[in-house]
């Protein structure tokens, strides 16, 4: 940690964990804690818990949990350090300035030194794109028609020709080959160095935070290949940023547009439709999806009009809609895409065709109808079919009947004959719900998941929740567990926290947590015992058993761990005096 424990837990301290959260989800209060959508996974039944209390938050859904500063990592994808430095500027706390050296700079993280150097890079591709040898570059955005103030707003930028040149100015920073060949951008070999961008206008790449984490290039001329991106690094995963969501989240459109390429994005956010972001060189993504849906219940897809961009569009629907978005496509056509659409017909005309957007599913439909003539009545009848077909993914009837009504206006056939076709197909092929066999739900996984831990350290995770649950406890198991009987890694460091913060008078779950903020899993394993609850699935007398049987368990299982390490036969023979006692001691929760 950058920053003294002490001056992180007054930022903590001064940041109620409810008023932040609220920034973000919609929570209601329900006994002591508060509820709300889980904001890191889609689901329609809240199982997002903030407690006030604890000063933290957990997802019985997905697992995500943890405290105030830990939300704000994981929502604004911010370090541990950012997200400190924001809740200390909220509560108006001034933070000791921290001074780098070269070798506390070259300690840092891995991850703060590729942000670093990707700035510099995007600084030094600006720089070059506005001097003479750049001009090939800036002469190609203008004639794409962007303006200046578009060129600097997205930091468009020129690789120059040399195949090293930028290579060269990093060396020249002190930056080494080691470091350099984390970022993606060169090919570091035996046999010398170079670029991986060159001669190509360049396209940062940013996150919602407006921090540079890869890079586009286009080609000047005919090189192969056309656009190159960053590979997969450390900052970068392609599956999980959109280009231009960085402007995009902040609009207050309503809904965003999504499109292919760099380009498509510059051209509607110069026209005024800041809401358009794009993937990065793959396929539309669950992670893209889940990324949108913080911002947006509502998609409009602005794809090419050629088969690509609907095949494409075909393939984005469903994982849009799996994360409960509403999705819309819009018609392209004469043209091919947001960028020539804009240049010919003009930002009204776009508007346009975003308010007359068809529903996804009518979209779906034409695309089925294009692949039949209904001249042939063979044909027509297949047709039929797999509209009757498509209309069984609605697992509601009411929601079937409506869009049964709209296929039918649309494509005139008698609604009666559309609904008997639908309910016969839905006879045969199983029943009156969905032909669709939906993914397994983040409910579901967890649950599998939990099934298959291991059961000791099962019992040492239920001791630790109930000692955090109930302090009292700890009478009960005095001289019989401590920190040392819980022998997996976390559930060992987390106990002797929660044992050391009980002698000093409470315990601190919140506090506790701030120990494991460099390690995300840890992070997340540890807020979960913190906000577990066993108490109220419990009577009284199930609470007893289980609670005797989990701490006998927890001691068996230490005392056999220490046999094995005996070192020589007293103290073999002391192990196996208190294994026999175990059997007889009672532990009571009265």
């Amino acid at each position: 940690m950058f920053y003294p424990d002490d001056v992180i837990e007054e930022v903590r301290n001064r940041n109620d964990i409810v008023d932040i959260v609220s920034q973000y989800v919609n929570l209601k209060k329900k006994g002591a804690n508060y509820f709300g959508l889980c904001p890191f996974h889609n689901e329609k039944s809240p199982s997002f818990s903030v407690s006030p209390g604890k000063q933290m938050y957990y997802c019985f859904g997905c697992g995500a949990g943890g405290n105030v500063i830990s939300f704000v990592m994981d929502y604004e994808n911010y370090s541990f350090v950012e997200a400190v430095k924001m809740l200390a500027d909220r509560a108006g706390i001034t933070l000791p300035e921290v001074e780098y050296s070269k070798e506390a700079r070259e300690q840092a993280s891995l991850k703060n030194m590729l942000l670093e150097i990707n700035k510099l890079a995007a600084n030094y591709f600006y720089y070059q794109l506005k001097q003479p040898s750049g001009k090939t570059g800036y002469d190609y955005f203008r004639n794409r028609g962007l303006s200046d103030e578009t060129i600097r707003h997205f930091g468009l930028g020129f690789a120059n020709k040399t195949p090293d040149d930028l290579y060269r100015f990093m060396r020249s920073k002190g930056y080494s080959d080691a470091i350099l060949k984390e970022t993606g951008l060169f090919f570091i070999e035996e046999r010398g160095a170079r670029d991986k961008f060159w001669n190509r206008v360049m396209f940062p790449i940013m996150d919602v935070n407006n921090r540079v984490i890869g890079f586009g290039g286009r080609v000047m001329g005919s090189g192969e290949p056309k656009y190159l991106n960053s590979p997969e690094t450390k900052l970068f995963d392609k599956s999980r940023n959109l280009y231009g969501l960085n402007f995009a989240r902040t609009s207050r459109a309503g809904y965003m547009l999504i499109c292919e390429g760099y380009m498509d994005v510059i051209a509607m956010q110069q026209a005024g439709f800041t809401n358009a972001v794009a993937s990065l060189g793959t396929a539309f993504t669950s992670q893209h999806a889940l990324l949108l849906k913080r911002y947006t219940d509502q998609a409009i897809l602005t794809y090419d009009s050629d088969g690509a961009g609907v095949k494409a569009a075909l393939r984005a629907i469903p994982i849009l809609k799996e994360v409960g978005m509403s999705v819309r496509v819009l018609n392209m056509k004469p043209y091919k895409d947001p960028d020539e659409f804009i240049k010919n017909l003009g930002k009204e005309e776009f508007q346009k065709r975003i308010d007359g957007a068809v529903n996804s599913f009518m979209f779906e439909i034409s695309v089925i109808r294009s692949g039949y003539s209904m001249q042939d009545p063979e044909q027509k009848t297949a047709f039929y079919n797999d509209i009757a077909k498509k209309l069984l993914e609605f697992p509601e009837k009411l929601e079937r009947d409506n869009y049964t009504e709209a296929v039918a206006r649309e494509y005139m056939i008698p609604p009666d004959d559309l609904k008997r076709l639908v309910a016969s197909l839905g006879g045969r092929i199983g029943g009156t719900g969905s032909g669709v066999r939906t993914s397994a739900t983040y409910e579901e996984r967890a649950k599998q998941k939990k099934e298959k831990e291991d059961g000791i350290l099962k019992s040492q995770r239920l001791l630790l929740t109930w000692l955090i649950e109930r302090p009292e406890l700890f009478d009960k198991i005095d001289g019989l567990i401590g920190p040392e009987d819980f022998d997996e890694g976390l559930y060992r460091e987390v106990a002797g926290l929660v044992f050391e913060e009980h002698k000093k008078g409470a315990i601190n779950p919140a506090h506790i947590l701030n120990h494991f903020a460099e390690g995300e899993e840890q992070y997340r394993e540890a807020a979960a015992l913190f906000h577990a609850s066993i108490s109220e699935s419990l009577d009284n007398g199930e609470q007893r058993r289980a609670f005797s049987e989990t701490v006998k368990k927890i001691k068996k299982h230490s005392l056999g761990i220490q046999s094995s390490k005996a070192k020589d036969i007293g103290e073999l023979q002391k192990i196996i005096r208190q294994q026999s006692e175990l059997a007889g001691i009672q532990i009571t929760l009265d």
